[in-house]
């Protein structure tokens, strides 16, 4: 059953990776950082359920979740999924939506897209 599980969060957490690229493509940026943390946040979930052997718990904070998971992270990872973990509020909640829609340029977007991909492959491996 944990088995299934994790294979679930990898399997989901590649397929919102593969879309966040495809929206990155059409230009919707800001869309592609949404994917782009929930990828991330499956991706570790997966880690703390082979970890603990327990469901994940109900959060979006990349950073906690990281930490729960036993997963080590560097200073400058850690301020990264910091930034990250602020696309997923960002996107959903309309006083921000405006605001990020804005900050999530072409430039912006192909910069964190980038560096979430090496956060999920380093994160990946740990499976």
């Amino acid at each position: 059953m944990v088995d299934e599980a994790i294979k679930y969060w990898i399997e989901s957490s590649q397929d919102d990776f593969d879309t966040a690229k495809k929206l990155f493509e059409l230009k919707k940026y800001n869309h592609a950082l949404f994917f782009l943390h929930l990828a991330l946040e499956k991706i570790i979930k997966s880690v703390y359920l082979a970890n603990k052997n327990e469901a994940p718990p109900l959060i979006h904070d990349l950073v906690i979740l990281a930490e729960k998971a036993e997963i080590n992270v560097s200073s400058l990872e850690k301020e990264e999924l910091v930034e990250i973990s602020t696309f997923n509020i960002a996107a959903r909640y309309d006083d921000y939506k405006l605001k990020f829609y804005k900050k999530a340029t072409k430039d912006y977007a192909n910069l964190w897209i980038n560096k979430g991909e090496k956060l999920f492959n380093k994160i990946k491996k740990l499976l």
